[in-house]
């Protein structure tokens, strides 16, 4: 038998070790961890079930490209059902226990407040996908947020009812988080923008009936429209009681009415509801060269070939929310979180599902009032509000 020289075989060994250790250390180069809140399951699951799935689809696809610095994200996901009391107990545990770079959720503004103060002095970015002025206002260093603001939901309300003569209304808010941002930026707004409050009806968030609260606003005289702020079920019921009482007056609702199954669940009392959102649900509308036309498209057929249903507005949120930490940690080129946070910061002319981003040190959601659409219902379907 042929002698191989030591020298050769001892060459190829280390030659072989040095090919297993370093496959080896690229196989090992740690994710890149990004915690979720999102109220997957219980009444706020419309909220919470797209942007996980949003989230996650986005993840794997940003994966397949090469991750970000190299490295491939993981996700994860707790469900918090909505409850404020669970989403502060999670955020304890991806900061404290699987110690994640940063945190997108939760779903509600509700939830988002109870865990603001404690992502801010445990310095971990927030990038929340709820919309309350106060999750950014007054401004916490690591707390941003994807939707746009509800004072500039209010404002686009406003415009639009004078635009139709309108100045008496009535304001219908539920007992949340989300209604008492609402509520306080409407009344706040309304004497600037000529518009007087007739009526200021606030009910239970669970409600299942809103005749008793409609009916001493049908018995308010002078009152030309309602606005309803709130998430469901009271979306859809508003509607559907108003139509029973025979009120014909324009109803308003908040950029909360974003998805297909609000106007499913309301039947035909959904027709002519008026709506501020963001241009995902219109986007067939917009003209091909439309800035956000490319992302939204792109979006909303890789939603519903995934998942075999209508893309929503708040799908979109986890969209916006995963895109901002990811291009932030391109941008600072490292995964330190102070870092990554200035990036966030510092992002200007991201395209997003809700618009086009220009964050500073002032402002922690980046969008202006060009984000937003007047939408309202017609043969069931969204469509551009045209004058």
């Amino acid at each position: 038998m042929k002698k191989i020289p030591l020298l050769l075989l001892a060459g190829s060994c280390l030659g072989a070790l040095s090919s297993l250790s370093t496959g080896s250390a690229a196989d090992a180069v740690p994710p890149i961890k990004i915690g979720a809140i999102f109220a997957v399951t219980g009444p706020a699951s419309f909220l919470g079930a797209p942007e996980s799935k949003t989230a996650k689809m986005l993840v794997d696809q940003i994966n397949a490209s090469g991750g970000a610095l190299g490295r491939k994200l993981e996700l994860i996901v707790k469900d918090s059902g909505g409850s404020p009391e669970k989403a502060v107990s999670f955020a304890k545990q991806l900061i404290e226990e699987d110690k994640v770079l940063a945190i997108i959720g939760p779903s509600t503004s509700g939830e988002t407040l109870q865990i603001k103060n404690l992502c801010e002095e445990n310095q971990m970015i927030l990038v929340s996908c709820a919309a309350a002025d106060a999750i950014v206002n007054p401004l916490a260093k690591y707390v941003f947020k994807t939707p746009q603001k509800d004072s500039q939901a209010a404002t686009w309300i406003y415009r639009t009812m004078k635009e139709q003569g309108i100045s008496k209304i009535a304001i219908l808010t539920s007992n949340d988080g989300f209604g008492a941002s609402g509520k306080k930026q409407l009344e706040e707004l309304a004497k600037a923008a000529g518009i007087e409050i007739l009526a200021d009806e606030v009910y239970d968030k669970q409600a299942t009936d809103l005749t008793d609260v409609l009916t001493k606003v049908k018995a308010t005289p002078g009152v030309q429209a309602v606005v309803n702020w709130s998430i469901v079920p009271a979306q859809s019921i508003v509607a559907k009681n108003m139509k029973q009482l025979g009120m014909s007056i324009p109803l308003f609702q908040s950029h909360g009415f974003g998805n297909r199954k609000y106007v499913e669940q309301a039947g035909v009392a959904a027709e002519g509801i008026l709506f501020p959102a963001g241009r995902l649900l219109v986007v067939e509308e917009l003209p091909d060269n439309h800035p956000q036309k490319q992302v939204l498209a792109g979006y909303k057929k890789d939603y519903e070939a995934a998942y075999k249903e209508d893309v929503s507005t708040f799908g979109g949120h986890a969209y916006d929310a995963i895109l901002i930490v990811t291009e932030a940690i391109k941008k600072a080129g490292t995964t330190d979180r102070a870092q990554v946070r200035d990036a966030i910061e510092n992002l200007h002319g991201l395209v997003g599902t809700a618009g086009i981003y220009n964050f500073s040190a002032t402002d922690h959601t980046g969008l202006d009032l060009n984000a937003f659409e007047m939408l309202t219902v017609k043969d069931g379907k969204f469509t551009i509000y045209r004058k």
